[in-house]
């Protein structure tokens, strides 16, 4: 991950909405969730949280696809990992094994995203 690429994606954290979002999407694991259930649990208008969630999007964070008449959405996890790869790269000058717990949840994030039948929209580069 690139310098610019992780300063966007950690902009699109650096908001109170945003990070509830992602959060509330990294709990529901990678069958993700609808839209509107996200909506009604976090409290925010359709509205703020479709441009929520498209900023997350753009940040390479979330993922969507339709399915049936809704739209679910979930954490990208490989951009996750990517920027806590891009954060943790040179912890501990190098000696890893010394941050404790940093590693298991590095591991931990590689549980990756479920087969989704049709990805709404394919992101540019990161």
């Amino acid at each position: 991950m690139e310098h610019e690429a992780a300063t966007a994606a950690l902009a699109a954290l650096a908001h109170t909405h945003r990070l509830a979002v992602f959060r509330r999407l990294v709990q529901a694991g990678p069958s993700g969730e609808a839209a509107g259930d996200i909506a009604r649990a976090l409290g925010i208008g359709a509205t703020a949280l479709s441009f929520h969630l498209k900023e997350l999007d753009r940040a390479g964070l979330v993922r969507s696809w339709r399915d049936g008449r809704f739209i679910r959405y979930s954490a990208d996890i490989e951009g996750m990992r990517q920027l806590l790869d891009f954060l943790t790269q040179d912890c501990c000058n190098g000696h890893p094994e010394i941050c404790g717990g940093l590693a298991k949840v590095l591991d931990a994030a590689s549980c990756g995203p479920a087969p989704r039948p049709a990805v709404l929209k394919s992101r540019g580069k990161r």
